[in-house]
């Protein structure tokens, strides 16, 4: 399921530091995936955020002092029933007593007293990030079983530039999901392509096709939050990549991707070919712009069948294809499923509106090689993605 937070009770820890604002979004996002939030601010943090913003946003009262808290024993209180705790952001200071065992607040008390899965997310100016003591508290703590979403790169408030800036809000809510799922793809690396790969015509323009990478960057998320190792070949598309721990290889034509994936298929367990590769190119590609007032004759060759190529080596890896048909689309699957040696094919009538190609929605049939079905009725492409892995995973146990 997408909103796999639904349900879950989080504690979110606020530190003082500038990026405090952001926080009130995060917890807006947390509450939109099903997740009771609350929240729990240090003193220096209410300087940057009223704790009103908080109640408001999470419809929890926002706690800030042990001794002055409408729960008897707080910090037992709130661990005990949690199922996962978030800081965000974590300065500085506040990793420092972490890794020393400090329990001086509201905040650090909780910490203390957590047993479940915490995540912490540090923002602060890139000096401080770079300090020999912060690195070292950071390594200790993931050490001892926490797990740290660190900095991104840019422009600080301060106006310097570099590590340091709280991640995006859409990476902290995929590490909570990260948190709360089970690792059981954990022994496997899976190779994923995605989006449209382009043919130059001339040094502007080219043939393409209208894939998104929305499903293949779905799969690589999924799969990814599901424990395996990930390898992301994407062809053009405008998709941010979805996680900074997945491998990814950006290509443009059919021959970069080709490439790309015969040097990374010997490392892949499976390999799942969600990407839409351009079955022609242009035999000759003009080196100058080809000026409108020209006719010009396009010749094409055709491209290498990468999948066709891959079935005849893949040996004990699992093989998917992907099928964006506009008619008789399981028939056509089918063909492909056999001649080119798959475990499994994913077929989608794109003709249909509202679903598959640039869409968020995507409508599939599943068909595996011992012509077992699937129907997935339309839903979200992470939805899509469960359950493509759902089915890679019981052809994997089908073959041990």
């Amino acid at each position: 399921m997408r909103n796999i937070l639904q349900g879950k009770e989080i504690v979110l820890g606020v530190s003082g530091g500038i990026a405090a604002y952001k926080a009130v979004e995060l917890v807006s996002m947390l509450r939109k995936e099903g997740a009771s939030v609350h929240v729990v601010m240090t003193k220096n943090a209410t300087r940057f955020v009223t704790p009103l913003t908080f109640e408001a946003i999470s419809g929890n009262p926002v706690l800030l002092n042990t001794f002055d808290s409408p729960m008897p024993v707080p910090h037992i209180e709130l661990t005990r029933r949690s199922d996962l705790f978030i800081v965000a952001p974590a300065t500085g200071n506040l990793l420092g007593k972490i890794q020393s065992g400090i329990a001086d607040d509201l905040l650090t008390t909780c910490l203390l007293a957590a047993n479940g899965p915490v995540l912490l997310v540090p923002s602060m100016n890139t000096r401080m990030w770079e300090n020999t003591i912060v690195r070292q508290n950071v390594l200790k703590l993931k050490g001892l079983g926490y797990r740290v979403l660190e900095p991104e790169e840019g422009q600080l408030v301060c106006g310097e530039e570099g590590k340091g800036r709280l991640p995006r809000l859409e990476e902290i809510v995929e590490m909570a999901k990260d948190l709360v799922t089970d690792k059981d793809l954990s022994e496997e690396t899976i190779l994923v392509t995605a989006g449209a790969t382009v043919e130059p015509i001339d040094p502007v323009r080219f043939i393409s096709n209208r894939s998104s990478g929305k499903m293949g960057f779905a799969i690589a998320k999924v799969a990814r939050r599901r424990g395996a190792d990930v390898i992301l070949i994407a062809g053009r598309t405008e998709i941010d990549l979805p996680r900074r721990d997945i491998t990814i290889v950006r290509v443009e034509t059919a021959m970069d991707m080709r490439e790309a994936v015969l040097q990374h298929f010997s490392s892949a367990s499976i390999v799942i070919k969600a990407a839409a590769v351009s079955d022609f190119r242009c035999k000759n590609v003009a080196t100058r712009k080809i000026k409108k007032d020209s006719t010009p004759v396009l010749e094409l060759e055709r491209n290498p069948d990468i999948l066709k190529e891959l079935g005849e080596k893949k040996e004990g890896r699992i093989l998917v294809g992907f099928a964006a048909e506009t008619h008789e689309a399981e028939q056509s699957a089918l063909i492909k499923l056999r001649e080119k040696n798959l475990d499994m094919i994913v077929v989608n009538d794109v003709s249909k509106q509202g679903i598959g190609f640039g869409s968020d929605l995507n409508e599939v049939v599943i068909i595996s090689s011992d012509g077992k079905k699937r129907y997935i009725p339309p839903s979200h492409k992470e939805d899509v993605a469960q359950e493509i892995l759902n089915a890679v995973k019981e052809v994997r146990e089908r073959s041990l």
